[in-house]
């Protein structure tokens, strides 16, 4: 019984010791690592391709060497013009929450301050002062809704990889 719970636990930790690497799609802009982008088989990708000219979104199923195998095409990473990163790129989540913290504290503060004077003076106003700053707050926002990363282009120093991380 012990000599096969030992056998057991010694292939587990053999195993745990020489995990198996994941293939991935590196999208990499300069050697920042902030600003690297991973897709790897499973994911959904939407691409552009100098032959289609046109978006196309499919389903990563393999990577090799030289070629992105999905579930519709087989594409070549030289092929590939600009890849869509709205949903992927984690820079666009911090964006977001600031727009949403921006635009908030401004309705926010208009409508406290709508409520306080109901209230106080029974009748609905709103300071000068409060007024102003709540207006650019909200102006603030709403100039911040289109400041996103959309497409990662392949050219200049953006490169496309595919990385293997197979332990053949």
């Amino acid at each position: 019984m012990k000599r096969t719970f030992l056998l057991v636990l010694l292939a587990f930790l053999a195993t745990a010791a020489f995990p198996q690497g994941k293939d991935f799609l590196l999208l990499k802009r300069g050697a920042n690592q902030k600003t690297q982008i991973r897709y790897y088989p499973g994911e959904e990708i939407t691409y552009k391709s100098k032959k289609l000219g046109f978006y196309v979104t499919d389903v990563i199923t393999e990577l090799d060497e030289n070629f992105i195998y999905l579930r519709e095409n087989i594409v070549a990473p030289a092929d590939i013009l600009e890849i869509d990163i709205r949903k992927k790129d984690p820079r666009n989540g911090t964006l977001k929450a600031l727009n949403a913290l921006v635009l908030g504290a401004g309705v926010i503060l208009v409508s406290v301050e709508a409520i306080n004077g109901l209230y106080q003076r029974s009748e609905l106003s709103i300071d000068d002062g409060v007024g102003v700053t709540s207006a650019i707050l909200i102006g603030t926002g709403l100039a911040l809704l289109p400041v996103r990363y959309k497409t990662f282009k392949h050219k200049g120093s953006n490169r496309l990889q595919i990385v293997m991380m197979r332990m053949d």
